[in-house]
């Protein structure tokens, strides 16, 4: 058994290429060899976002605080809050954040492929994020 303690590691800023406004990411996990899931506590302030991304064996985002919103490419901006659990699909392209004037908070889980976990592409305009 191992056990993490809270606030072991430093927040660390969500790196402006890959996010729109303030986000914090928290005590990020990685699996030990063999298993390969990682995940992390993302909070993002109102409006902030991730950029358009896709993760190889798929995403499981848990909604812990406030409300947001999520899309998938091709389908509705859709309003995501406290409680709700999304999945995206292996290679399904989509992004994730808070509302436009409540903060969000998720964990979110993802397992690697070949050592990868997520490809970035370009960021969410302004008129995405309004669907």
């Amino acid at each position: 058994m191992k056990i993490k303690r809270n606030g072991s590691d430093p927040s660390a800023k969500g790196p402006a290429d890959y996010f729109t406004g303030t986000v914090r990411i928290d005590a990020p996990f990685q699996g030990t060899i063999p298993a390969q899931v990682s995940g992390a506590t993302v909070t993002f302030e109102p409006g902030a976002r991730t950029a358009w991304h896709t993760h190889p064996l798929g995403q499981t985002l848990i909604v812990l605080s406030g409300s947001g919103r999520a899309q998938r490419e091709g389908g509705a901006v859709e309003e995501i809050r406290a409680g709700d659990i999304i999945w995206f699909e292996p290679g399904e392209k989509h992004w994730h954040g808070a509302s436009a004037t409540t903060a969000m908070t998720h964990i979110a889980i993802a397992e690697a492929l070949d050592g990868k976990v997520v490809d970035w592409m370009e960021k969410v305009t302004d008129e995405q994020y309004r669907g």
